[in-house]
């Protein structure tokens, strides 16, 4: 209920809670005052709707035991919406809260598991990566927090690294994969359409990108597309082969983030790509982090896990 800007929408969301509340109420007390008596002999109305001639919707009364537990319901209802939070802003007598619950679960679990992801963090990464307990659990964190982008089997997707090959937009050494989980990235490359100049121009650069990889590329329009790739060396470097520091990917080789071809190619220098990795430095932890960034580094660096 924080999301509320203004009073306006705490009184609506009171306002249309109870009405469907009461709503609930007095469409049942409506189909409950007909009577039938006890003999069942008196007449009894229908509904007018007859199947196959004979068969006919009689209008008879809900049965009253079925009825009190609709109101019994209804009861519990606003009980509960005096006892928790259920209108607007209100925070019911009890003063629960879903975020109060999270956070004691949270704590708790630091103290259950704290002492031993701290044990883990005063250990060499490499070290961590090679323990089978850790892996485990850097497996599992793995799974609830980077597979969402990078696969279960953390062989990423388009806009999403692959994590198990060597190549590293920002270096693959433990030190800087903790950072990368700690704070995030966020790889900008800008729109270079307008600073090329026409189509055709974009179409030779692409080209010329393409030939930096031995990938298959037009010959003519690669030499007139490598006089305009002036424009790109300030990131990618003359020879293409990028800059880590910046996260300007390495051209020369045949691995792509967002695709090989060369429309696709023509569409990143013609728009531009931005690509985002959230911080997680707040959210985990170090220490958590240190053991995922040490299962991370393992999928690249295949080491020997110690046996249990």
């Amino acid at each position: 209920m924080s999301d509320f800007t203004n009073e306006f929408w705490n009184g609506f969301i009171i306002v249309l809670t109870l009405l469907g509340v009461i709503g609930c109420g007095v469409l049942l007390y409506t189909q409950s005052v007909h009577k039938v008596s006890a003999d069942h002999k008196g007449p009894v109305g229908t509904t007018g709707h007859i199947w196959d001639e004979d068969l006919t919707e009689l209008n008879t009364p809900m049965p009253r035991w079925w009825m009190w537990l609709f109101y019994i319901t209804i009861v519990f209802g606003l009980a509960y919406l005096v006892l928790y939070p259920g209108l607007g802003t209100y925070a019911g007598k009890l003063g629960w809260a879903s975020t109060g619950q999270y956070k004691e679960e949270l704590a708790k679990a630091d103290t259950d598991y704290g002492p031993l992801f701290a044990k883990y963090r005063s250990q060499d990464l490499k070290a961590v990566a090679a323990d089978p307990q850790a892996h485990a659990i850097g497996e599992r964190l793995f799974l609830t927090y980077c597979a969402q982008c990078h696969g279960s089997d953390a062989r990423g997707n388009k806009g999403f690294p692959n994590l198990t090959d060597k190549d590293w937009l920002y270096g693959g050494a433990p030190d800087v994969i903790k950072t990368t989980i700690m704070h995030g990235r966020s790889g900008v490359m800008p729109p270079m359409g307008a600073a090329l100049g026409s189509d055709k121009d974009i179409e030779n650069v692409a080209h010329y990108v393409l030939s930096l990889s031995g990938s298959t590329s037009d010959p003519i329009k690669t030499v007139f597309g490598k006089a305009k790739f002036s424009a790109c060396m300030a990131c990618h470097t003359a020879a293409g082969t990028g800059n880590q520091a910046l996260g300007a990917p390495n051209l020369a080789d045949k691995i792509w983030l967002y695709g090989g071809s060369a429309e696709t190619v023509m569409e990143t220098i013609r728009k531009g790509r931005n690509g985002t990795m959230p911080a997680f430095a707040d959210f985990l932890g170090e220490d958590k982090v240190h053991v995922l960034a040490a299962y991370v580094w393992g999928l690249s660096n295949p080491v020997e896990v110690a046996k249990k």
